[in-house]
């Protein structure tokens, strides 16, 4: 196996997501509501101004995630998931804004920033999902979780437990699954989700998806237009209260998973790797582990996948990206809170 070493790069305040930019920096994100600048030698900026508004963060809400338009390089459009609220215990609902960026001096500035899509609103804070990534296609993927409500998998009238797909506008693709069905959200790509926080398409255009599961059955989902995937009705896990749950070869119905882990690692990144640093590693996914406290390396073989390795990093790991260099950037979950360049040993 191989072997790996992290070299600290910098320390930021309970950082969420980071994305490499054309020049090689890092769009960070802080729960707290901060987006930054990085350097790969470790310069911090100051916050980028005029991001949205982030007053409620805790538990598993706040600034989240951070994306680039595929056309980033001329239009400079950014996108940035976050939970609206203010209080504890008030409504909130994650949403997902469309910003432009201007770097200048040592920040930049946001603007033309709009909400492009918006979860129901609930009482409860944990279980947002949030990963907004762009796919093959050019269309803005979002995972929504079941904010802890336990959204029925049969349910397509709300986005709660769902993937979503729109276009970089907002608007809905005409060749979404639930387009015209009456009763349910034509921004709907699939269901039945828990607390989806990975996703990322393999070479041959298939979406994958990690979720975190219950008392165990965390998930690597191999993503179908329009299926269900059976939470709450299904699991491969049992509830915190140790009350069973039918596992997913009772109800053939909902897609299982094509492998989950039981004890739980608690997926938070995930990137299928495309470089050659690491070698060997090149169309494997790299999962990141908040519980598991380090990398899962899993190997994909057509449409199965399965585990092949874990790197132990030490501590509660958040996020993962590779650099151009082909070099993997981490970010520790607190109380690290580092940023780290892991390379081979």
């Amino acid at each position: 196996m191989t072997a790996i070493q992290a070299t600290p790069v910098a320390t930021l305040d309970a950082p969420w997501s980071m994305r490499f930019t054309p020049d090689g920096r890092m769009l960070v994100t802080e729960k707290s509501g901060r987006l930054r600048i990085v350097t790969q030698t470790g310069t911090v900026s100051d916050p980028i101004a005029n991001v949205p508004a982030v007053v409620f963060f805790g538990s598993q809400g706040g600034l989240m995630d951070v994306e680039l338009h595929p056309s980033f390089a001329t239009n400079r459009v950014v996108y940035l998931s976050y939970v609206e609220g203010t209080v504890k215990n008030a409504p909130m609902a994650i949403a997902v804004a469309r910003a432009v960026l201007t770097v200048s001096g040592n920040g930049g500035t946001l603007s033309d920033v709009k909400v492009v899509w918006r979860a129901p609103k609930t009482l409860l804070d944990g279980n947002f999902g949030g990963r907004i990534r762009f796919g093959p296609d050019g269309k803005l993927y979002i995972t929504s979780g079941d904010t802890s409500e336990g959204a029925s998998p049969d349910d397509y009238s709300t986005g709660r437990g769902k993937l979503i797909r729109i276009n970089d506008d907002g608007s809905v693709p005409n060749d979404n699954p639930f387009v015209g069905v009456a009763g349910a959200a034509p921004e709907i790509w699939s269901a039945g989700h828990r607390n989806p926080y990975g996703l990322a398409w393999d070479a041959a255009g298939r979406l994958w998806e990690t979720e975190m599961g219950p008392k165990g059955g965390d998930e690597l989902n191999l993503i179908q237009k329009g299926k269900s995937y059976g939470w709450y009705f299904v699991s491969e896990g049992t509830a915190y209260d140790d009350t069973p749950i039918p596992k997913h070869g009772t109800r053939p119905e909902y897609v299982a998973p094509v492998t989950f882990w039981t004890p739980v690692i608690a997926p938070a990144g995930f990137i299928i790797y495309r470089g050659d640093l690491f070698t060997g590693w090149k169309g494997q996914g790299i999962i990141t582990g908040l519980v598991s406290h380090g990398l899962v390396r899993v190997q994909f073989t057509g449409d199965t996948a399965a585990e092949v390795a874990r790197h132990d990093l030490g501590q509660r790991i958040r996020e993962v990206a590779e650099s151009p260099d082909g070099a993997l950037w981490v970010l520790e979950d607190s109380p690290g809170n580092r940023l780290l360049r892991v390379t081979p040993r």
